[in-house]
């Protein structure tokens, strides 16, 4: 196996839907997919994306993958997983992912995520968010930085009972653009008015977006998005004002951080 690094819209955009398969085999969410990554890409300009990808060999499919948005700010360099702090997310399960097709890929991803930050010869911050506990990559990382740090926390997820109060489903693009203006309008700030827009639109455009609405007239009195993959479904984002969405503890979602400090050698050796 060996690692090499993409970086670039385009080429982000390649790897992740050459990574398809992989992610669908390991049962990734939507959330870690090219559709949504990419819609995260289109909406956040001011990073510069970055892949890292272990191959078995230059004509085979990706083994593992990590899609990384870096943010430079003065000397130091920041790097946090593609779409991270983007939202709303579908609550509840752990909505990103750095796939490995087993321990060795898994090994691979994690010492090629550290020398890809380690080239940039400048602090660095490495903050992955997100992620599902016993992730095989999050391990290999901390074996390789034990001075890095874990956080664990509950998360909840949304759950639908819309159907009791009488919710009109529906998966077409026509319906979700009718109603649209109304969900946005419940949500506080633009830049996640302008991601969930977006977002919906796509995966209403690939059949992976179904909107349920509750309504007595033109009046919304609840609505949920809820993103569809098969037998998957994840409720995203929504409303009610007359009950049918709940709340409830859901898996634990894994923050690790990981950084390095300026070299102090280096700076008193230039003196």
């Amino acid at each position: 196996m060996f690692t090499r690094v993409a970086s670039g819209r385009a080429e982000v955009v390649r790897e992740l839907r050459a990574a398809g398969p992989l992610l669908a085999a390991l049962r990734a969410p939507a959330t870690a997919r090219a559709p949504w990554l990419t819609t995260a890409l289109n909406v956040r300009a001011a990073v510069t994306p970055v892949a890292v990808v272990v191959e078995r060999d230059r004509q085979g499919p990706p083994e593992a993958l990590a899609a990384l948005a870096l943010h430079r700010r003065g000397g130091t360099v920041t790097a946090t997983l593609l779409g991270d702090g983007l939202g709303p997310v579908p609550p509840g399960a752990p909505a990103a992912r750095l796939p490995a097709r087993d321990d060795a890929a898994a090994q691979r991803l994690a010492a090629g995520i550290l020398a890809l930050l380690d080239g940039h010869r400048r602090p660095w911050t490495l903050r992955l968010t997100g992620l599902p506990l016993g992730d095989p990559t999050l391990g290999a990382l901390g074996r390789l930085r034990p001075d890095a740090a874990f956080a664990n926390a509950r998360s909840s997820r949304l759950v639908d009972s819309l159907d009791e109060a009488g919710a009109v489903r529906s998966s077409d693009p026509h319906d979700l653009e009718r109603r649209l203006p109304e969900l946005l309008a419940r949500l506080p700030d633009l830049p996640s008015r302008t991601f969930l827009r977006a977002a919906a639109r796509l995966h209403a455009a690939i059949g992976q977006l179904e909107l349920a609405v509750v309504a007595d007239g033109e009046r919304v009195d609840a609505a949920l998005l809820t993103l569809v993959d098969g037998a998957d479904r994840r409720p995203w984002w929504g409303f009610s004002e007359v009950g049918g969405l709940a709340a409830e503890m859901a898996a634990p979602v894994v923050t690790f951080r990981a950084r390095r400090g300026p070299d102090l050698s280096r700076r008193s050796g230039r003196r």
